[in-house]
């Protein structure tokens, strides 16, 4: 069995930090749906927010990632 490098293992971790930020988006949209009042609303709107904000630097590092594996080979 060969060994992954570790930007491989890395780069597999952050598609699944934006896997979950997907389904973060899902989940606040669905709660916002049907939340009972507004202290709920507060609760699936920084959920939205923070998974808008980590799917960012998830994306970006991946793109870091991408250059500096070009500039290497």
């Amino acid at each position: 069995m060969t060994e992954k490098a570790p930007t491989e293992i890395s780069d597999r971790n952050l598609k699944k930090v934006i896997t979950i930020c997907y389904e973060m988006l899902e989940l606040s949209d669905h709660g916002d749906k049907f939340r009972h009042d507004d202290r709920c609303g507060v609760v699936y709107g920084t959920l939205r927010d923070a998974a808008y904000k980590i799917r960012q630097i998830a994306e970006q590092e991946l793109t870091r990632h991408r250059e500096r594996n070009k500039n290497t080979t």
